[in-house]
């Protein structure tokens, strides 16, 4: 039987991640500095040198799968396109009054970020659509000629068209659509009806910017992607992971490159949707650390969490995440995430009253941590936890990397270890524990502020650094089991491999639950599934391979915000309303922790699909096997575990030492993460290869 491949790719600010997956389970991972100049260059070149250790040729591979962070880093840079918007008249400044949310009490020295699209590019026309949909004022085509006219003497790269209530009705979008389509056919156009056609005008306001400033950067970087692939010999067609965890085409994301945003992160939570499935797990907070960042999600019932909308370039959560407003905000389904600035790469400093302060400052890739010994000169994360004797100076990156453990003690002691007056083990410690204290920040964010308990979850760590932190970040929440997948911190690659195509459809559907058309509402969502269907047909995914999924949100009368729940198959009835109401209720009361009683109007605020494309034969085979052989564990070192504990000569093992189990201390290294075990914790090795640690 011929062997088919899939290849997994993740870039990240430190490393670019490839994992290859053969259809008779064999897997090889390479893990190889980013190329933040050019990443394209990266995975190319990683390829390369995946074939060349394994003998597989491009002709052998049938798909890429790609996380990208492309487009968050054009905004975060403001390196996007020059765009310009059309909008109604008298709602020119949206893009600056925003919503009005404050993401820091009290601060009056924060500013808001500088909007997308300066005034001076940003255009008005003379009309009105009523939120009924009918034509208050018609759209006079000269005063449109004129906008856009004005727009192209700028010199714009790409264009924005958001006009008040065309969710409604998108005559008058469509005029100008036309317009911009005959005078400059090549110009990128972002519109808002054909983007995101729900009610609010600054989130779809912001949305259609976003995509429009962005899609030129895109459309740049795959088709480079693109071509450098081709020169390598690798025809294979390219999907691009997108930010709700589904799959994309190069060609849709090119279209539509707002739902790619934030891709990077969703490849290891959907990785560990499939493994928590596969294991009956009810409920698991995915803790992913690599050298910049941290992040936590949950999956629930075999479900990720997601959120409706969320902010690109509002700098890293550092708090509560009721506190919102910062960045631009972009409303499509995301996985819900909550981010910290503590990655490996995160510097260690103390700040003007004395306090040990980290991150959220990275070393990034370049110099990187003083242990790589590249021109580092402030301590990070990774440095104290070669203090520590965590991680082995001689092995990281399977030996690739080499660390200067002197170097890395030496900065310490004198940047931190002397100003605090403390021992050097002492300080790296408290630089770890402050380090774990803020990445738990991320997931109390996921699961109390969203009234969940963490106590009735597992974690699932992941990333270079998370099976490090996470015995102890665990035990710090009352968690009592920890699961570590195989190649954790190439993980967010492989969960690429998981996933499904998928495509989100929504539309403002305004209706009360009980005074509701039954004929209108199936036929809202007929049309809705119609769209889905319809791309899924033109990417080779029919009969049994396309799926529809419903989903519907939903708000007592009066309230601001809404809750989203699942919809079931079938036709929308009474019974099916009262279904979704009781639904919406036990939403509210988890989320908030109380429900209105059964008098209070339920309204339906939009209706949503998701078209699934489901891959032939299914996603990752169960006989998964490392192509990598496992070198001779190292001889114990010594580890330091904290004041009380303090030195402790430490077992150091492989993954299949774990099958028989193991109490801690121990140190687990692998050839792209270091789990440690911290002493009353159990570890064993599951059928499935998993780390399972349990707390005693």
């Amino acid at each position: 039987m011929t062997v088919t491949y899939r290849v997994g790719v993740d870039i990240g600010g430190t490393f670019t991640d490839i994992v290859l997956l053969g259809s008779d389970g064999s897997i090889h991972t390479k893990k190889i500095s980013s190329s933040v100049d050019n990443y394209a260059r990266a995975i190319v070149e990683g390829l390369a040198e995946v074939f060349h250790e394994t003998g597989v040729t491009g002709g052998d591979i049938e798909e890429i799968r790609h996380g990208t962070t492309v487009a968050s880093n054009a905004i975060l840079e403001h390196k996007g396109a020059t765009t310009g918007l059309i909008t109604t008249k008298g709602f020119r400044d949206v893009l600056e009054i925003r919503t009005l949310r404050m993401p820091r009490l009290y601060d009056i020295a924060w500013e808001k970020p500088a909007p997308l699209v300066e005034r001076r590019l940003r255009r008005v026309v003379d009309e009105r659509i009523a939120a009924d949909g009918s034509v208050d004022r018609a759209l006079d085509a000269a005063d449109a000629e004129q906008a856009v006219d004005a727009l192209l003497a700028e010199g714009v790269e790409a264009i924005a068209i958001c006009l008040l209530n065309s969710y409604a009705n998108p005559v008058h979008e469509r005029m100008i659509a036309d317009i911009v389509r005959r005078k400059a056919p090549d110009m990128p156009l972002s519109v808002s009806f054909e983007v995101l056609p729900e009610i609010k005008e600054y989130e779809r306001t912001s949305t259609t910017v976003i995509n429009a400033y962005v899609m030129p950067i895109v459309a740049r970087y795959l088709r480079a992607l693109r071509g450098g692939l081709d020169r390598a010999g690798v025809p294979a067609r390219l999907l691009l992971m997108q930010s709700n965890g589904g799959l994309m085409t190069s060609e849709a994301a090119t279209e539509k490159p707002m739902n790619i945003i934030e891709s990077g992160p969703a490849g290891g939570v959907v990785g560990a949707q499939a493994l928590a499935r596969a294991k009956s797990m009810s409920g698991i907070i995915t803790f992913d650390m690599g050298g910049t960042t941290a992040k936590a999600a949950t999956v629930e019932n075999g479900q990720v969490s997601r959120a409706s909308e969320y902010s690109v370039g509002g700098g890293i959560m550092i708090g509560s995440r009721l506190l919102t407003g910062a960045g631009y905000l972009l409303k499509v389904p995301a996985i819900d995430l909550a981010e910290v600035g503590a990655g490996g790469g995160s510097l260690v400093w103390i700040d003007a009253g004395g306090s040990l302060q980290i991150g959220p400052e990275s070393a990034g890739a370049s110099p990187g941590p003083v242990c790589y010994d590249k021109g580092g000169e402030n301590p990070t994360v990774t440095d104290a936890n070669v203090v520590l004797g965590y991680i082995n100076p001689g092995y990281l990156v399977g030996g690739a990397v080499k660390l200067n453990a002197d170097k890395a003690r030496a900065v310490f002691t004198e940047k931190v270890a002397g100003p605090l007056g403390l021992e050097v083990a002492r300080a790296a410690h408290g630089a770890h524990l402050i380090a774990a204290s803020n990445m738990i920040r991320a997931i109390r964010s996921v699961s109390t502020e969203r009234g969940r308990d963490p106590r009735d979850f597992a974690l699932f760590a992941f990333g270079g650094n998370g099976p490090l932190f996470a015995c102890g970040m665990a035990e710090s929440l009352g968690m009592t089991r920890v699961v570590v997948p195989p190649s954790p911190g190439l993980f967010s690659s492989f969960g690429l491999l998981y996933a499904d195509v998928e495509h989100h459809y929504s539309r403002t559907f305004r209706r009360l639950t009980r005074k509701m058309d039954l004929a209108e509402v199936n036929s809202a969502w007929d049309a809705l599934a119609g769209q889905a269907r319809h791309q899924l047909e033109v990417e080779g995914f029919t009969g049994a391979a396309a799926r529809v999924n419903r989903a519907a949100s939903f708000h007592y009368q009066g309230q601001t915000f809404d809750l989203t729940v699942p919809v079931p198959d079938g036709p929308v009835d009474q019974a099916m309303l009262r279904h979704l109401e009781e639904a919406y209720g036990r939403e509210h009361e988890r989320t908030y922790g109380h429900r209105a009683g059964v008098e209070e109007p339920v309204e339906l605020v939009s209706i949503q699909v998701v078209g699934q494309g489901l891959r032939t034969g299914g996603g990752v085979p169960d006989n998964v096997r490392p192509s990598r052989a496992e070198p001779d564990a190292p001889p114990p070192r010594r580890a330091y575990f904290g004041p009380d504990k303090g030195w402790i000569e430490t077992p150091v093992v492989r993954r299949s030492d774990l099958a028989t189990a193991m109490t801690g201390p121990l140190i687990v290294e692998e050839y792209d993460a270091t789990c440690v075990v911290l002493p009353g914790w159990r570890a064993s090795l599951d059928a499935s290869r998993n780390i399972a640690l349990d707390r005693g």
